[in-house]
């Protein structure tokens, strides 16, 4: 009996561990749609096909995308505000989920010339999207103790891995089989968008039916639930004055998070109007990164414990500006994929090691208050990086190679800007509360 209680030292009472794998598995669920949707697979076919590769097609794109930034932005505190008000967080995840799902398989139905139809269900689907994975997280504290947290974080992290690369490898086989039948991208792309709808919705189904709503309602109207939140975002706005370092560091974060958001959202856009990759070609490569990155964020785990915060930091932004680089002037798919691997390594490593940072800075019982402000320059880093590559490529007539020197700049800005941040001289608290 002890050595059992023992095993389950990590979670809550009452929670099993198959509850906790139920949970774990909405994050290999939802990745599919980041991964085909926003990365791999329709960005490029929106560009390509929807907006008839026009001069202004990827600027179309970011702007879509920066829309649904704004909008997750505006909705999810007002959703998150409702499901704690009621304790009914997991009806709302559910809601999230299925307009997600539903706008996703929609896609299918977007081709050459509708612009409007994909726009709006890009919006709406990555809004959902992003508010699933706010109230999804909203669950841990529920499920495991403070201390475990991190651990039992990562087990969602890992799962969300494999989900982008299941998603990514159906697609794979969908593409494979269309064109040995001679088929374009409007016949096989659209039924990427129903094989990950499908795949979202059926992986997901263990999280909505079998883990356990364990919050209580807050007792206060909704409406006074939304003037709270807005006083807390106010107060953790406070801290930027009390810590004018931390200031400079979510300076930082928000340049260098402003490039990553490019590679995330725009690397397949590049890789097959600049690089003349296949569909099938793009697919493999990001199906590949997304082991690289696996590989990278568990590695340099191990780097930041020796170097240090800072110096792992600045170590992996360097990759990114290698990466961009080399990807700016790739001639050949052998730069190109080397160009792509060394995103995947820094991918992981940058975004935990920010994220560790954070925890340097964050006095004891501070921590939410400090991931509220570093979490709102991700938000903005997820809308200047992407418009900035469409603007640039708009005014230089869609010169992708141009943008992505441009939007590089962001890296070597955040380097800098890095270099002037005075961490405090403490020992880091535990992070895993804001995960």
């Amino acid at each position: 009996m002890t050595a059992q209680k023992q095993k389950h030292s990590y979670l809550r009472d009452g929670v099993s561990r198959s509850e906790v794998l139920a949970w774990a598995s909405y994050d290999f669920a939802n990745s599919g749609y980041t991964t085909v949707v926003l990365t791999a697979v329709y960005n490029a076919y929106f560009v390509s096909v929807v907006a008839e590769n026009a001069v202004w097609a990827t600027l179309a794109w970011t702007l879509t995308i920066t829309l649904s930034n704004i909008f997750s932005i505006l909705v999810i505190p007002i959703v998150s505000s409702a499901a704690d008000a009621s304790a009914n967080k997991r009806f709302w995840l559910t809601v999230m989920t299925l307009i997600c799902v539903i706008c996703t398989a929609a896609l299918y139905f977007t081709h050459t010339g509708s612009l409007a139809l994909a726009v709006l269900l890009i919006v709406l689907s990555n809004t959902a999207f992003n508010a699933g994975v706010s109230l999804n997280s909203a669950f841990l504290s529920e499920l495991a103790k403070p201390e475990a947290f991190g651990k039992v974080s990562g087990w969602g992290w890992g799962f969300g891995y494999l989900g982008g690369i299941l998603s990514l490898g159906v697609c794979l086989m969908i593409v494979f089989a269309a064109q040995d039948s001679g088929k374009s991208a409007e016949d096989y792309v659209p039924l990427c968008m129903l094989s990950t709808a499908a795949i979202f919705m059926a992986v997901s189904l263990p999280m909505l039916l079998c883990v356990k709503e364990r919050s209580k309602p807050s007792g206060l109207s909704f409406e006074k639930t939304v003037k709270n939140l807005w006083v807390k975002e106010r107060s953790s706005f406070a801290v930027l004055k009390e810590s004018p370092e931390f200031l400079k560091f979510c300076f930082c974060g928000l340049l260098y998070q402003a490039g990553i958001a490019v590679v995330v959202t725009l690397s397949a856009v590049y890789a097959e109007l600049v690089m003349k990759f296949t569909t099938a070609q793009t697919i493999t490569l990001i199906l590949v990164v997304n082991i690289t990155a696996a590989v990278g964020a568990f590695f340099f785990g191990y780097v930041q414990d020796r170097l240090g915060h800072r110096k792992t930091l600045a170590l992996t932004i360097f990759l990114w500006i290698v990466m961009g680089v080399t990807a700016a002037f790739s001639t050949s798919a052998a730069s190109f994929w080397f160009a792509a691997n060394l995103a995947g390594i820094a991918m992981g490593s940058s975004q935990a090691a920010g994220r560790a940072t954070v925890a340097v800075f964050a006095p004891e019982g501070q921590l939410a208050k400090f991931y509220s402000v570093w979490n709102i320059a991700v938000w903005g880093a997820n809308i200047l990086g992407p418009i900035t590559y469409g603007l640039v490529t708009c005014f230089t007539n869609g010169d992708q190679r141009t943008a992505i020197l441009v939007t590089t700049l962001y890296f070597v800005f955040g380097l800098i800007v890095l270099r002037m941040v005075r961490l405090p001289k403490k020992k880091a608290p535990n992070i895993s509360s804001e995960l």
